[in-house]
């Protein structure tokens, strides 16, 4: 079994040294006379230039536009050129461009991944996520959004603002949130806006389409895009009097302006948005708790900003995946929008311990529809010493629910995974406060002595919770 698209190609560009597809937009009169000679002149041009540049690429992106228009003879070629590639250990994506609902989405994924078998495709976003779902059915597949083309008035629509921002810019960070199997496909004409995407989705993979004829510069989209990214090239190379010459050249140009890799940490990119938006911030304040703190993490301003929301919400399902429960139970008043987040994002039922009992009406201590017995997983924005969490809990247990799991976005460090152990809970966090100081100051968000001083914070609060 092949391995998943963005796996694969990772591995293509560590093990070759290359960001570079190979795009196959075919025309006849670009076929030599021993590709017209052949069975299939389809196949046979886009064999010839696969063979000739398979150790220069990462991956192919034939563009089915082409394929389309030379008929059933150049399709039934697409398929045997995407069989080609595979047998050379090249992953392909199609270059489709598609979006659409329901079946008709359902169908256009059976095309792209059992007919031709890609193993990427690109889509469009207009009609939301549950017109990409069925593409991301299949965890072996990848998919590209686009985000912002390549093509001059690509602004027209493109850089409309909405809510203060360029809807480019509101695409990318919905599409981060889809998850990790989801890229953005951002011409390399336009490389300032590859840098702010690049900015918004820290950790995307971005397609860039448009070096060469176009008028994109591979060094200068390269040292845009920084990491986790392929740049198609078609014309450039097919139409070169030597495309390997060509292929190579374009090779070397990325590999020179790409950035040394970096270790990302897990959620490098949540961390960065949550500064990004004002959740942290850092100074001098007063906890609930009474105690001052050089740091403040304030989930509730996520429901301000719902592309973060929602790739929030995807970090607690993936937290969420190994764990076993009916119900998910939100601690208010920060958990509650998280928790409905997460609840429409897994589609599962979603119930709250209220702060306060109701002294009318039913007067419950629970709201939602539960049964007693059930097992809940109690989701809260952070851990600091677990007392909330703890409280809930309680309320939740005394409705003869069964709890056993804690998940945080956020684990302050102050005690909070001991004292909720005690009371027989495990507490899973997506990561702690001293890694976001880390990321923080790793990407210039904070100076070194301000992360000085909340690890010392951290170090202190530590010894005074052990």
């Amino acid at each position: 079994m092949r391995a998943p698209f963005f796996e694969w190609v990772n591995e293509r560009q560590v093990t070759q040294g290359t960001a570079l597809c190979l795009g196959l937009d075919p025309r006849p009169a670009w076929f030599t006379p021993a590709d017209r000679a052949a069975d299939n002149p389809w196949l046979a041009w886009g064999e010839r230039l696969i063979k000739a540049t398979a150790d220069l690429v990462c991956c192919v992106k034939p563009n089915i536009a082409f394929y389309e228009a030379g008929g059933c003879q150049a399709l039934e070629g697409l398929r045997a050129t995407i069989a080609l590639a595979h047998e050379l250990g090249l992953p392909v994506i199609l270059d489709a461009k598609r979006g659409d609902i329901g079946s008709t989405a359902e169908a256009y994924a059976r095309a792209c991944y059992e007919w031709l078998d890609a193993d990427a495709v690109t889509l469009s976003p207009y009609l939301g996520h549950d017109a990409i779902e069925p593409f991301l059915r299949d965890e072996r597949r990848g998919i590209f959004v686009l985000c912002h083309t390549s093509n001059p008035s690509a602004q027209e629509l493109q850089e409309q603002p909405v809510q203060g921002r360029p809807l480019y810019e509101v695409v990318a960070e919905r599409v981060a949130s889809w998850g990790e199997r989801v890229g953005l496909v951002v011409g390399a004409t336009y490389p300032d806006v590859v840098e702010h995407v690049r900015q918004v989705a820290p950790h995307t993979w971005l397609l860039l389409p448009g070096v060469g004829p176009q008028g994109g510069d591979p060094g200068r989209v390269a040292a845009a895009a920084q990491t986790r990214f392929i740049v198609p090239a078609s014309r450039a190379i097919a139409t070169a009097a030597d495309p390997v010459t060509a292929a190579r050249a374009l090779r070397d140009a990325l590999r020179a302006a790409t950035p040394k890799p970096t270790t990302a940490r897990p959620y490098e990119d949540v961390m960065l948005a949550l500064h990004r938006i004002g959740a942290v911030q850092f100074g001098d304040f007063i906890l609930a708790s009474g105690r001052p703190s050089p740091i403040y993490i304030d989930l509730r301003l996520l429901v301000s900003h719902p592309g973060v929301l929602a790739r929030v919400a995807g970090v607690y399902a993936e937290l969420l995946r190994p764990l076993s429960f009916d119900r998910l139970a939100a601690i208010p008043y920060a958990g509650l929008p998280i928790g409905t987040a997460v609840a429409l994002h897994l589609g599962v039922p979603l119930i709250y311990p209220r702060k306060e009992t109701k002294s009318y009406g039913r007067q419950r201590a629970v709201e939602g529809h539960f049964e007693p017995g059930e097992r809940v997983v109690v989701l809260e924005d952070l851990a600091t010493t677990g007392g909330s969490a703890l409280k809930g809990v309680a309320a939740l247990r005394a409705a003869g629910l069964t709890v056993e799991d804690v998940v945080v976005l956020v684990d302050r460090e102050a005690g909070a995974a001991r004292n909720l152990a005690a009371e027989g809970l495990r507490l899973h966090a997506a990561f702690r406060l001293s890694d976001m100081v880390h990321v923080l100051r790793e990407n210039g968000a904070i100076s070194a002595e301000m992360a000085a001083r909340v690890h010392v914070y951290l170090s202190e609060q530590g010894e005074h919770h052990a």
